[in-house]
């Protein structure tokens, strides 16, 4: 399907190097751009392999109908003109990751993790338990690790942990997977689906395909996430925290059934949100025979996903934590309920068009929020209503350090931006490791 073919790849980032990387692997002629410059070292890597690569901001000059696909970073808009251009001419847009699958032995294990939060803690959750088993099992997709670059590693009969995100699902069609995973549904992304009903319906791509041999596991805490996947094909089983489910919280331990998995004291991570995410994980985990031991001993030793309510350190009493994957209100609520200490809020980053007031109910220990970024106008504005201090910086080294200043002994310093962050970085992660250095670099 993708052997001596011509592909234009629009966008080049990790997606778009390691689908270049593996199509040049099938005799295909291929184009990347990008309007910035990339690393030089994988363009370099990338012309060796015979791929051409175009720094322009008029990519559709250079596209016409001569191509027999357009691969499209899942950061681009469908209205970007040059993807309007292939539509129009009748050349298939699609994403690395449906065209990955492609390259797929027919029977590997694909589990697919979707949501608007804990999606990543889910499937790096999920990934730990096939692995202390012992079983063949990689993980990838927008964790970090693009389908593309598995694709050799994976033989005949391994599990595929992938987490998918909505940008995703926007240019899959043929792609399946045997058990999805949808974590739960809030509003967030709206300024690339431009209303939440488009958002709730790409999420839903999560199960296309599927019969009743396939496997939903469902929030059944999330009245959106049911009402979504009520008409669906799938087997479906359920976790909740409150409700009667499949797998459930009682007596303060997780039960599968009748059966006590393990009891709560014995998770290092806290909190509902992540016994949710541990719940879903475990389903998936039961369907491949893991233990109870084995599940036991992953989650005595989990302590949580870097950029995700991540410890940085405590100094002079003041206790600094990293959540820069925090990129909507529902990820910053959640983080900040799990304080009980006076909390100091870092925010702000690309505006989305999303209000902040769902936040208000989980502000009660905040004493001040610094803002940065895109959407500190409307953060402060924000502030002003509710009634909470804010001070307005334009980066976020003058965020660390005017926190730190307004801080007190006992405080929590909470870096959770409620916002993307590709106003000012390429990703969350960059962002993530700044603010650690930044806060690792205060003195003593």
């Amino acid at each position: 399907m993708f052997e001596k073919k011509k592909i234009f790849i629009l966008g080049m980032a990790k997606s778009g190097y390691e689908a270049a990387s593996l199509l040049a692997q099938h005799q295909n002629q291929i184009l990347i751009t990008d309007q910035k410059e990339q690393d030089a070292s994988m363009v370099a890597e990338l012309r060796k392999l015979g791929v051409d690569y175009v720094v322009t901001d008029d990519p559709c000059s250079l596209f016409d109908d001569t191509y027999d696909y357009m691969i499209k970073n899942p950061g681009i808009c469908r209205d970007h003109e040059c993807v309007q251009k292939a539509l129009e001419l009748g050349v298939p847009v699609i994403n690395e990751m449906e065209m990955a699958y492609h390259f797929l032995p027919d029977d590997v294990h694909i589990i697919g993790i979707t949501g608007s939060n804990g999606k990543t803690t889910t499937a790096t959750i999920l990934y730990e338990f096939l692995k202390e088993a012992a079983l063949p099992v990689h993980l990838g997709g927008n964790i970090g690790y693009p389908l593309s670059s598995l694709v050799n590693q994976v033989k005949t009969g391994d599990i595929l942990v992938l987490e998918i995100s909505d940008h995703q699902l926007h240019d899959m069609y043929e792609f399946k997977t045997e058990i999805s995973v949808l974590t739960n549904l809030t509003p967030t992304h709206i300024d690339f689906n431009k209303t939440y009903e488009r958002y709730k319906e790409m999420k839903k791509r999560i199960f296309q395909h599927h019969t009743k041999k396939n496997l939903a596991i469902i929030n059944r805490d999330c009245p959106d996430s049911l009402e979504l996947t009520n008409d669906i094909a799938s087997q479906k089983l359920y976790f909740s925290c409150i409700e009667d489910a499949d797998i459930k919280i009682n007596e303060q331990a997780i039960y599968m059934g009748t059966e006590k998995i393990i009891a709560l004291d014995m998770i290092r991570v806290k909190g509902n949100h992540n016994y949710q995410n541990i719940m879903g994980a475990i389903i998936v985990a039961k369907q491949f025979g893991v233990s109870n031991e084995v599940i036991k001993q992953v989650l005595n030793n989990f302590s949580g996903v870097e950029h995700r309510l991540e410890y940085v350190r405590k100094l002079h009493d003041r206790e600094f934590y990293n959540d820069s994957k925090a990129t909507n209100n529902q990820s910053t609520m959640i983080a900040l309920r799990s304080f009980a200490s006076p909390t100091i809020l870092i925010m702000g980053g690309l505006d989305r068009g999303v209000p902040f007031d769902d936040l208000t109910s989980s502000m009660t220990n905040v004493t001040h929020v610094i803002c940065f970024g895109q959407t500190k106008q409307k953060i402060a504005t924000y502030c002003k209503k509710i009634k909470k201090d804010c001070v307005m910086v334009d980066t976020l080294e003058e965020c660390v350090k005017v926190a730190y200043n307004l801080s007190e002994a006992g405080t929590t310093i909470l870096f959770s931006p409620a916002c993307a962050s590709w106003d000012m970085y390429p990703n969350f992660e960059i962002r993530g490791e700044e603010f650690k250095q930044l806060v690792n670099l205060l003195e003593e």
